[in-house]
């Protein structure tokens, strides 16, 4: 079944950039930055959200001051590549809240995790007591991130 691709315009284009910027805005603010009035604005909006290309709303929250300073990203390649151990590691990994990325990768790897945790010892607990007791591992690379240069939700 193929994934039907909607092509925005650039009206609806505008809407989004504006949006990934500030999604609190009201849609008569949206219009007015686009030329347009309120009503198509709304329905465009409304548009873009049945059709699935806006996905939700959400709040971006710094993580360093919530005790989420630390972030990891840990590789994982699978000891047998089969349909149901993959499933089985993707239905519990979905589960960790510890973890707030998740990607089917290719390469030595099968997949990649973005994890926060509060500290060493927050990541360790993690680490110990929950991702490697998920059957199905054969091998883990943890990257501990230093510094975050860029992070952005906006992809347009």
């Amino acid at each position: 079944m193929a994934t039907e691709i909607y092509i925005p315009d650039e009206k609806d284009l505008s809407i989004l950039r504006i949006l990934q910027k500030d999604a609190k805005l009201s849609i008569r603010d949206i219009a007015v930055r686009i030329n347009l009035s309120p009503t198509p604005t709304h329905e465009r909006i409304k548009r873009l959200e049945k059709l699935g290309i806006i996905k939700g709303y959400t709040t971006v929250v710094d993580r360093k001051k919530i005790n989420k300073g630390m972030m990891v990203i840990c590789m994982v390649a699978l000891n047998v590549h089969n349909k149901k151990t993959a499933g089985v590691f993707i239905e519990q990994v979905g589960r960790l809240k510890e973890v707030v990325e998740f990607y089917n990768i290719s390469g030595e790897f099968d997949f990649m995790l973005k994890i926060l945790a509060a500290n060493m010892d927050d990541f360790h607990e993690f680490f110990v007591n929950k991702l490697s007791e998920i059957e199905g591992i054969g091998q883990t690379k943890s990257i501990f991130v230093m510094n975050s240069i860029k992070e952005s939700y906006q992809i347009i």
